[in-house]
């Protein structure tokens, strides 16, 4: 009997926002920050994931006092629901203030590798 562990996608999830964690306690929030927007490009199709990382983000703006960038996280706290609702999650979006919510992004090749387990045409969402 063969065991089917987690998937590659969520595995490198869990690693990055692991790896965002340590970063942040060793005192480097923009380490943490990029790794939590790789956490974002591989969690966003799941809800759960999708909220947790935004969670995370919302966490190192409060603790950096970066009033635009907690702004932004509130407002996609609100979003994550409705997009899932919607099937409109613009892929490859990092998931920071810095970049439009609605805009799909480029994904570096071994993030795409990834997510080749998921769905891709329902989900894209419209330019």
């Amino acid at each position: 009997m063969s065991v089917k562990g987690p998937p590659p996608r969520a595995m490198a999830f869990d690693r990055a926002m692991a790896d965002a964690a340590l970063r942040l306690r060793a005192g480097d929030p923009a380490a943490a920050f990029a790794l939590l927007e790789r956490a974002h490009v591989l969690g966003q199709r799941d809800l759960r994931r999708h909220a947790r990382v935004h969670l995370r983000m919302l966490r190192v703006a409060w603790a950096q006092r970066d009033g635009r960038e907690v702004r932004g996280q509130l407002l996609r706290l609100f979003l994550v629901p409705l997009g899932h609702l919607s099937g409109r999650l613009p892929r490859g979006n990092t998931g920071g203030s810095n970049v439009s919510a609605f805009v799909p992004m480029a994904i570096p090749p071994e993030v795409e590798r990834l997510l080749d387990d998921e769905p891709h045409p329902s989900h894209e969402a419209s330019p």
